[in-house]
């Protein structure tokens, strides 16, 4: 996996005002921003459970207590504290891991990293090398509603998510598709979907503006799968936990496909820094320097 460290631009003003969509731009651009972005091959697991047993495109759902089955946008501690902290060990609370109860609010978080998805683009590139557009007010909008959607079809929480997202693309709705063995495209750089609005499949199309419906149907491989690859729902019931533990030990499935033989999500192969991220981003992480250094 590689890395990117992306510039942004945000309003301190725009900063500080939470509004969830729809809302209207935020104006004025009064200083420059790092944001900590992964793009890079994960190894999701191949499916495991038959493809007849999808009720919507893959289907999946949370079965276990974590499952979240109403949407409350402001469900957590408001906006965080920018800053990162690294974690190690088994992703438990004994270990120093987050609980649910310290996690950020969905509105503010969602609202802190729009200055990260408005540049998250740059850098990508189409099949051609040609530079793609930046994401527009109203695609970003179209993420707000694809994981309100889509976390209510699976039962994923919809920071989980979000947090997702963050660490795949940044939010680019443009997002270009690794393949390191398998493809990996779209906001979450999901295991073989077919929604992208940026294809590395000949013709080659980039789609601006991407529709909402392709918005969705990102989302919607990341979360609840494909044809050949488990989504996040899955990776939760997987980790058989019940507590937050069961959000960091799915992030490591996502990535990886599984977790190391020692428990420690630290450990085994992709990206190591990969939980510690994403309880990081749960807990406000936007886009202070990021602490991890196992990947290089």
């Amino acid at each position: 996996m590689f890395f990117n460290t992306i510039l942004a631009t945000a309003s301190i003003a725009g900063l500080a005002v939470a509004a969830p969509f729809p809302s209207g731009d935020v104006a004025a651009v009064s200083r420059a921003l790092k944001a900590y972005i992964s793009h890079g091959p994960n190894y999701q697991p191949n499916r495991t459970e038959p493809a007849g047993a999808r009720v919507l495109e893959a289907g999946e759902t949370v079965t276990s207590s974590v499952a979240v089955t109403s949407i409350n946008d402001n469900d957590g501690i408001g906006g965080g504290t920018d800053s990162y902290t690294m974690y190690w060990g088994d992703g438990s609370a004994a270990a120093g891991w987050p609980s649910i109860d310290q996690w950020v609010s969905f509105e503010d978080m969602f609202n802190n990293n729009k200055v990260v998805m408005r540049t998250s683009c740059e850098g990508i590139q189409d099949h051609y090398g040609n530079s793609v557009s930046d994401d527009s007010e109203d695609e970003i909008g179209k993420i707000w509603d694809a994981i309100e959607q889509v976390a209510q079809e699976t039962f994923v929480d919809h920071r989980f998510i979000l947090a997702t997202i963050m660490q795949e693309s940044g939010g680019c709705v443009r997002v270009s598709t690794t393949n390191y063995g398998v493809r990996n495209p779209g906001l979450m750089q999901d295991h073989d979907g077919d929604a992208t609005c940026n294809s590395d499949i000949a013709p080659y199309t980039v789609q601006t503006p991407c529709p909402p419906d392709v918005i969705t149907q990102m989302v919607r491989d990341g979360t609840a799968g494909t044809a050949s690859g488990d989504g996040l729902a899955n990776c939760i019931n997987q980790s058989g936990a019940s507590d937050a533990s069961a959000f960091y030990k799915a992030a490591r499935i996502y990535n990886s496909g599984s977790i190391a033989a020692s428990g420690n999500l630290q450990d085994g192969i992709a990206t190591h820094c990969y939980s510690s991220d994403i309880a990081n981003r749960l807990t406000g992480w936007v886009q202070a320097p990021h602490g991890c250094t196992l990947d290089g």
